[in-house]
């Protein structure tokens, strides 16, 4: 796996964090850096930690499920990019953001985004489990890259919640399934000789 790919797959991991982000800047009624730091900070952590865990555990299994990795690989990213598509597909239906909250519901709270920073990484878990089964993955870096992608994109997302309010929430999440899908046919096509790159 390559910079490219490992970049993709923090988008794509990153996008529900985004869309909690947006929630948070929304109610703000002007930008307060050092929250929205925070906020990026530990739904960064969260991401680099989640995947580094799946890989611990994914590695112990490496051995006894190698013959069908990839198809493990597969099945995973296509789970976890289709749970995003269905949810954020729904939310646009539904014309709903979650995120509109009394404002004194919205108060920032460290125990608040430590929780919300654990359920947005739930998915980082599995991805780091497919990254065992992967064996071209460098660990150490492709977690540095996932946690500085969605610490980025956190941080942007508190802003744009402030500026534009909830338009691109679920557009965001869209992507993010969509990314996760591709590069788990990606993963499976590679290891079955049928990707020509």
């Amino acid at each position: 796996m390559g910079f490219l790919d490992i970049l993709l797959i923090g988008v794509g991991l990153s996008m529900d964090a985004f869309a909690v982000s947006v929630c948070k800047g929304l109610a703000m009624k002007k930008i307060n850096y050092k929250e929205a730091f925070i906020i990026a900070l530990f739904f960064g952590g969260f991401q680099a930690l989640m995947p580094f865990m799946g890989y611990c555990a994914g590695t112990a299994l490496a051995d006894y499920i190698e013959a069908v990795d990839h198809w493990i690989a597969f099945v995973l990213l296509v789970i976890i990019g289709g749970k995003m598509l269905v949810e954020a597909i729904k939310g646009m239906k539904d014309k709903q953001c979650e995120c509109k909250l009394k404002e004194e519901e919205n108060k920032f709270s460290f125990v608040e985004i430590f929780m919300l920073a654990i359920a947005t990484s739930i998915d980082a878990l599995a991805v780091g489990v497919t990254f065992a089964l992967v064996k071209s993955v460098n660990i150490g870096y492709s977690i540095i890259v996932i946690g500085i992608t969605t610490f980025v994109i956190s941080f942007a997302g508190v802003f744009i919640g402030n500026k534009f309010g909830d338009r691109y929430q679920h557009k965001a999440e869209m992507v993010g399934g969509v990314i996760l899908i591709l590069i788990g046919v990606r993963i499976l096509l590679v290891d079955l000789g049928y990707w020509p790159f």
